[in-house]
């Protein structure tokens, strides 16, 4: 019997952290298309082949890349603003109890406070694949001004953020966020950086504006 040694086999190449994070990025990815009500092909392949990435547990691209060169992806940063109309003090005592941020930030399930600086965040997969799970820890913190945190060492997601809060003349409080993600998927996380950036930059941007509603309003539904 001849084994097939082809990159494009479809034996599984690749771990359930991968294929966790493949099914978050082609659901994100699938999702701008909807919501843009019109065909793009480049979003559309992409799409599609992360989902098939997360459902088979194979990847044709990853063996062709294995052992080739560095694996250091790109980060995707995403930055957003809002103005919001509350005291800085209770804005940032919000904030800081992390657990409140799934009240508003729709794509997390949970935030567990661990200890005063350590979380553990929760992402449901979409498509019922399950969830996925990484731990954080604030690594900057100034009362009232300055909220940073990243990934801790081995988490499945690697990321960062820091939210810097400032006083408006009106007595509101400006809030500007700067968030970043490693491109998931390795060396295949290059090619589609550049497309998951403005998917990423829309889903923070439209977390602050809930941000805002809610805490304006805590009735409002969001």
């Amino acid at each position: 019997m001849t084994q097939d040694t082809s990159a494009f086999s479809k034996t599984t190449n690749i771990g359930k952290t991968e294929r966790m994070i493949s099914a978050i990025a082609g659901s994100l990815l699938l999702y701008k298309i909807t919501k843009k009500h019109k065909s793009d092909t480049l979003l559309l392949l992409a799409g599609g082949y992360l989902l098939y990435r997360a459902t088979s547990g194979n990847c044709p691209i990853h063996s062709l890349f294995s052992g080739k060169g560095s694996d250091h992806p790109r980060n995707v940063n995403v930055r957003a603003s809002v103005i919001v109309n509350r005291p800085r003090a209770e804005v940032y005592a919000f904030w800081r109890k992390l657990e409140n941020l799934p009240l508003f930030m729709k794509h997390l399930d949970s935030v567990d406070e661990i200890d005063e600086y350590t979380s553990a965040w929760k992402v449901k997969i979409p498509g019922g694949l399950g969830h996925i799970r990484w731990e954080a820890e604030i690594v900057k913190e100034e009362e009232g001004t300055v909220l940073s945190w990243q990934s801790v060492e081995g988490s499945a997601i690697k990321n960062a953020g820091k939210i810097n809060f400032s006083d408006t003349p009106a007595q509101g409080t400006r809030i500007d966020a700067l968030i970043s993600y490693h491109a998931p998927l390795g060396k295949f996380g290059e090619g589609i950086s550049h497309l998951l950036t403005p998917v990423f930059s829309e889903m923070i941007q439209n977390d602050i504006l809930s941000f805002k509603r809610y805490i304006e309003d805590p009735q409002t539904t969001l």
